[in-house]
């Protein structure tokens, strides 16, 4: 299982790349292993700003409907939209081509209460 140690981490499998005030926001490679094959990803909160936690899309797969939960609050500034005809991309490739949004932060210090990858690596064994 891969865990980058340049990311933050949720509880609820999401990672965070953050670039000055811009964070890119995916599910990890233990949450993509465990939903299994990715037929469809719903974002529609693009140009929404959102507090910590809420649910800001969700996830398809073959046998399951995941939600996906800000992990920081901010403007949803873009989402992937090659995801659109590519969900697959969030299996193969789920910290590169298969990010989901970016976000303008409004809270940076939100960061702080993220895990980072050893203490991902922990929750999920």
């Amino acid at each position: 299982m891969n865990i980058p140690a340049n990311l933050k981490y949720t509880k609820d499998h999401e990672w965070v790349s953050v670039e000055g005030d811009v964070a890119t926001i995916g599910i990890t490679d233990f949450a993509q292993g465990e939903l299994g094959d990715i037929v469809y990803v719903e974002i529609e909160t693009v140009g929404e700003t959102m507090d910590q936690e809420e649910v800001f899309g969700s996830v398809e797969a073959v046998k399951t409907v995941s939600d996906l939960f800000m992990p920081v609050s901010g403007e949803i500034i873009e989402f992937n939209e090659g995801l659109e005809s590519n969900p697959e991309a969030v299996n193969k490739d789920p910290y590169g081509d298969g990010w989901m949004i970016k976000v303008k932060l409004s809270n940076p210090s939100e960061l702080d209460s993220l895990l980072d990858a050893a203490g991902y690596q922990a929750l999920v064994g």
